[in-house]
């Protein structure tokens, strides 16, 4: 297995650049493991495809506004930062941006933080240590990340760029096989008997990142907290009794549940809270989830080795191109798949 094997050509004009509005007016390719079988609708009508009983399993995670501005103290420097994953109180691992930002480097946030670089990490990854708390202070200072293959400026980005169901603040991107979703869809999908459980998983920006490895097995996945609950693992189980399908919403959830599941010697799922770094290649066996909604994803990356994994590479890297040649749009802000 090489990495160019999760590789595939996408025309410029396919990235989306804008969510469908409304949200669920996204396309919706189905695809059904079993026979091969293909269908085209659009996500509104994505109740036509799941029966009662079916477990939706969604990330409540929520984007905080982790793109910081600031300077060098005493040269007055540039300096941007990316707040990716809390360390501690005080703490932060952060992509940062800036000219000479080394260990020692102090910086200053707008009027009133102060923080410096206390560990150099990889590339331009730092931990940085502030002098308060950042959390009180991101709305006022902070800004809502977008993924870099994104150009065009979004209004109310800091809603869009969220799904409907976000709580725990803590990612730096959205989960966004999630962003389909509206609070009538979701209604409309309770009325018909299908349930909804609910995990946490605090995205970092590594999602976006391609393997560079030509080997993807040597590729080092960044760790990610992640929490099922009991509550979730409960409804898994009466879900799996009656005979109905656990259906994940997002590469997240399918990393949060499995990861919950590799954690006990027997493979049954019980509560987890703690870091994850489940890297799921081809050849995995996959313990709980039995369908997966999730959007189109970059060439070369963890996300469409996940997918492959759960449906098979060739099939899905020919379903990107039939994805391709009738004009779905792809990556964050794109349409989605439904696989089963």
């Amino acid at each position: 297995m090489k990495t160019d094997d999760f590789d595939y050509d996408l025309p410029q004009d396919l990235i989306a650049q804008v969510p469908a509005e409304p949200r669920d007016a996204a396309r919706l390719l189905v695809a059904y493991r079993a026979t091969h079988q293909i269908e085209h609708t659009i996500f509104r009508h994505l109740g036509n495809f799941l029966e009662k009983g079916d477990l939706l399993v969604i990330n409540e995670t929520r984007v905080i506004p982790a793109r910081l501005f600031g300077k060098k103290a005493g040269s007055g420097g540039k300096v941007e930062l990316l707040l990716l994953k809390k360390v501690d109180e005080l703490r932060w691992q952060a992509l940062v941006g800036g000219k000479r930002i080394k260990k020692g480097t102090r910086i200053l946030v707008g009027d009133t933080l102060n923080a410096q670089i206390v560990e150099s990490l990889d590339g331009a990854e730092r931990v940085i240590q502030f002098d308060q708390p950042i959390e009180p202070h991101l709305r006022r200072l902070g800004h809502t990340p977008l993924p870099p293959y994104i150009h065009q400026p979004l209004q109310d980005v800091s809603e869009r760029y969220q799904t409907v169901f976000a709580k725990v603040d803590g990612s730096a991107a959205a989960p966004t096989a999630g962003l389909h979703f509206t609070h009538p869809l979701l209604k409309e999908l309770e009325e018909m008997g299908v349930r909804f459980a609910r995990i946490v998983l605090h995205i970092g920006l590594d999602t976006f990142a391609p393997v560079t490895e030509e080997d993807p097995s040597q590729h080092r996945i960044h760790t990610e907290w992640c929490q099922v609950s009991k509550e979730t693992v409960q409804m898994i189980r009466e879900t799996r009794e009656i005979g109905r399908r656990v259906i994940a919403v997002g590469t997240t959830s399918v990393r949060a549940l499995e990861t919950a599941a590799s954690h006990s010697p027997t493979g049954e799922l019980h509560p987890y809270t703690g870091q994850t770094d489940l890297y799921i290649l081809p050849g995995y066996t996959f313990k709980v989830v039995q369908g997966l909604i999730t959007n189109f994803h970059l060439p070369r990356s963890t996300l469409l080795m996940l997918v492959s994994a759960f449906a098979g590479r060739e099939w899905v890297l020919e379903l990107y191109q039939t994805a391709i040649q009738m004009r779905y749009r792809f990556y964050s802000f794109g349409d989605a798949m439904l696989i089963l």
